[in-house]
């Protein structure tokens, strides 16, 4: 058991990597909008390994979402990255973990820049469509790509093993994920 001290450090660190890696991604015109790589998505599947990182996710996306140009974005943006840490950390195979920031952030998210486009008008829907595909595009590469980069590369470092629960190490092994599914 980790103490409240060092889980709030923790924290801090997730929330502030959050948060500078979606600002490096707004530098370069793709955190906000309908078309997003935000390289900070990456660390969504994070609480397949570690559920305590789940706060500090939440925490960087709403100070990450503070700069963006959609006001209902500090709300549901946040909440879909929310959702989606709490959904992941109860995934049972390391594949399917990057899927659940995937689907909250392009039915949310695309939802929500639909919103911002049309308001509700019968254009909602065509707009939905098109932002839940680009969000979701983008979330899957993040994810996918660099999210199961992560999966794969944390386990191996000493430092970060230590940090791993027993049965989280368990759920990387693709049979482990199979017996379990």
């Amino acid at each position: 058991m980790r103490s409240k001290t060092y889980l709030l450090a923790l924290n801090g660190v997730i929330a502030a990597a959050y948060a500078a890696l979606t600002l490096v991604a707004a530098a370069l015109n793709l955190a906000y909008g309908p078309v997003q790589f935000r390289f900070s998505e990456a660390l969504t599947v994070l609480p397949f390994l570690f559920p305590a990182a789940t706060p500090g996710l939440f925490v960087g996306c709403i100070i990450a979402n503070l700069f963006s140009p959609f006001v209902l974005d500090v709300v549901f943006g946040s909440m879909a990255t929310l959702l989606a840490c709490l959904w992941t950390s109860r995934m049972t195979s390391r594949w399917l973990a990057p899927l659940p920031p995937v689907l909250c952030n392009a039915v949310i998210v695309g939802a929500e820049i639909a919103w911002a486009e049309t308001g509700i008008t019968p254009a909602f829907w065509t707009a939905f469509g098109f932002n839940a595909v680009t969000v979701g595009l983008g979330e899957l590469i993040a994810c996918y790509a660099l999210g199961s980069l992560l999966l794969s590369a944390m386990p191996q470092v000493p430092y970060f093993r230590g940090m791993i629960p027993a049965e989280r190490l368990e759920r990387l092994s693709s049979r482990a994920g199979r017996e379990r599914a």
